[in-house]
């Protein structure tokens, strides 16, 4: 007597694995198109604006596409101010406050990831706290504070508190280096390797992703800055660009083709340093655990 073959279910993983596909497709056009509403607008009006007259960028009905196109804009931008030296005095800046952040970040983070001393979580915890402080609270203190070193009216108020560390990047930072594994360390100072050893021929060659994180996050920050340069900077020559971009508002008259016009010059290094970093950004942050 034969035996009678079992029916086989019927087979449902290529209907799965095509409404698997199909709601990532959903996701992809619901994120694009929120990222062109959310970036491209702002971004292609200022554009637009840039190359308009004055008359037309209040002109009712209004006028969408520049007629003529206006490319005198930019350099009546770069004539009015000396534009290109405010770039550099805050390109200046910029990499100054990187150095610094790259230094001291690094440094706290390692003590607080390996090194073994009293209160060591609960020194971390009190900098963890430190970033619930508004900003704005410590305005005045710290103006009162440069004020009686003599640093007010230079670059220093702008600088030297970036070798101090910040507290999201050393956690940051922290947490990367918690991912490492310590059997690195051991074998290390097996062969002889002192903390400084580990520090600088281990950890800091595996913690290129952060690092990068940290130098881009506190370019852009240092870039667009406008507050405290405001406050600390006198001399026109030291402008940054956000001052001299506010210097075309005047009290009667903005002359917004060329604010327009020059804050979109100023975007292009942020936008091709995020370019260039924009691999080791995307992998530092996914690759940060919350390993404590």
């Amino acid at each position: 007597m034969s035996a009678i073959p079992a029916t086989q279910p019927p087979r449902r993983a290529p209907a799965r694995n095509w409404a698997r596909h199909a709601n990532s497709a959903v996701v992809f056009l619901t994120l694009t198109a929120l990222a062109l509403v959310m970036i491209g607008i702002p971004i292609g009006w200022m554009a637009l604006t840039a190359f308009k007259e004055r008359q037309q960028i209040f002109a009712w009905p209004p006028v969408y596409w520049p007629d003529p196109i206006r490319w005198q804009n930019f350099s009546d931008v770069m004539t009015q101010m000396p534009f290109l030296r405010f770039g550099l005095n805050s390109l200046f800046i910029a990499v100054m406050n990187i150095v610094g952040h790259l230094f001291s970040c690094t440094l706290v983070a390692f003590a607080f990831a390996r090194l073994r001393f009293p209160g060591r979580n609960t020194l971390f915890m009190l900098l963890i706290a430190t970033l619930m402080i508004p900003g704005q609270i410590m305005l005045l203190p710290r103006f009162v504070v440069f004020q009686s070193l003599g640093w007010v009216g230079s670059y220093l108020p702008l600088i030297v508190p970036s070798f101090f560390g910040n507290a999201f990047f050393i956690f940051l930072m922290r947490q990367y280096i918690m991912t490492i594994p310590r059997d690195l360390d051991e074998a290390a100072r097996i062969d002889g390797a002192s903390t400084w050893d580990v520090f600088f021929r281990i950890i800091l060659p595996l913690c290129v992703p952060p690092m990068v994180v940290t130098g881009v996050l506190t370019f852009l920050w240092t870039w667009n800055e406008f507050l405290d340069p405001l406050i600390y900077i006198s001399k026109y020559d030291d402008y940054t660009i956000q001052l001299g971009l506010n210097m075309l508002k005047g009290r009667y008259n903005i002359q917004w083709n060329l604010i327009m016009a020059g804050s979109l010059i100023g975007v292009i290094p942020p936008a091709v340093l995020y370019f260039f970093a924009q691999k080791y950004l995307i992998g530092g942050i996914a690759s940060v655990g919350i390993k404590g």
